[in-house]
């Protein structure tokens, strides 16, 4: 990390303002959380776009029935690959509707199908239940369900901070032991790949959004296994991977972590574009209507992805 003081964007200094001036909760309860945040959604993501296709949906998982939802801007369409979406919020809280607007973004700006994934949840359901949930999701899409009325050409997977986790989880199951339909590209937002707590996560532990004290509480119910490949995917080789787009933020604890698994993927050969959005918070994609600069750079990641997806 650089001694020089970080890059904050002005409407960024404006909203770190506001959220560091909100009174701590009293106690760190799941419940009570997965309410906050998405009270804190409702505030300050975009609204979701019109699509002709969003139906709630469910398909079999190790332990029961998964919540899925699942997005076209169509209302029919020729076979084509699907984005697999998974939430972020540490593992412990986020679900369908927290990220529901960013689907609507996908699917209207990607014109592709998009099926999110609500994984189970720490505490209630610790490692490994959300990357079992995310595999099961993704075998079950690949096989083109009757459920969606669409013939899956190919999957691409996408999340933030801990759904960038889930996102290359998969994406690595699905390289090792292929599906009925390949993966075709992945991309990890902010992504939480190691157990690292030195350099950015020193750096930006507090009043940034993203607090280390946030990430140790998470870690503290998902309980993951310290170099186990599917819980810190940082550990998981790299070789034979998928194409990728890593994106990190420039203000963001988890920021040392997306550049460890960018070079990670580089190094072994992987068709790989890195985004460093410079001035930019942590889950900056479901920000949008509180920063402007937050809707450009997911205007960016997006727009990387149509490239990417124009070469496979």
């Amino acid at each position: 990390m650089s001694d020089n003081p970080p890059l904050i964007r002005e409407d960024v200094q404006g909203f770190l303002a506001l959220v560091n001036s909100l009174p701590p909760p009293e106690a760190l309860v799941a419940e009570e959380q997965r309410a906050g945040y998405l009270a804190l959604k409702a505030m300050t993501e975009a609204d979701p776009r019109p699509l002709a296709l969003i139906r709630d949906l469910s398909c079999p998982g190790p332990a029961g029935n998964i919540p899925l939802r699942f997005y076209d801007v169509r209302e029919s369409r020729d076979p084509s690959p699907v984005v697999l979406f998974f939430h972020g919020g540490g593992f412990v809280i986020g679900d369908l509707d927290t990220h529901h607007a960013l689907c609507t973004e996908l699917s209207a700006e990607l014109d592709l199908p998009v099926l999110a994934v609500h994984y189970r949840l720490a505490p209630e359901h610790p490692f490994p239940a959300a990357p079992d949930d995310c595999e099961a999701a993704a075998r079950w899409l690949a096989g083109s369900p009757a459920e969606l009325d669409r013939k899956v050409t190919g999957i691409v997977t996408i999340g933030g901070s801990a759904g960038g986790n889930l996102a290359t989880v998969t994406a690595r199951a699905l390289c090792d032991r292929p599906a009925a339909a390949p993966m075709l590209l992945q991309v990890l937002l902010y992504p939480a790949t190691d157990e690292s707590q030195d350099g950015s996560m020193v750096h930006f532990a507090e009043g940034h959004l993203l607090t280390k004290l946030a990430m140790d509480w998470f870690y503290s119910l998902y309980l993951p296994k310290s170099g186990d490949p599917r819980a810190f995917p940082l550990h998981a080789s790299a070789q034979g991977m998928c194409p990728s787009i890593v994106a990190t933020a420039g203000l963001d604890p988890l920021q040392d972590q997306g550049r460890r698994m960018a070079a990670k993927l580089v190094d072994a050969g992987v068709d790989t574009l890195f985004m460093h959005i410079a001035g930019m918070t942590h889950d900056f994609t479901t920000t949008r209507k509180a920063l402007p600069s937050a809707a450009a750079a997911t205007a960016k990641v997006i727009a990387a992805m149509k490239l990417m997806l124009q070469k496979v």
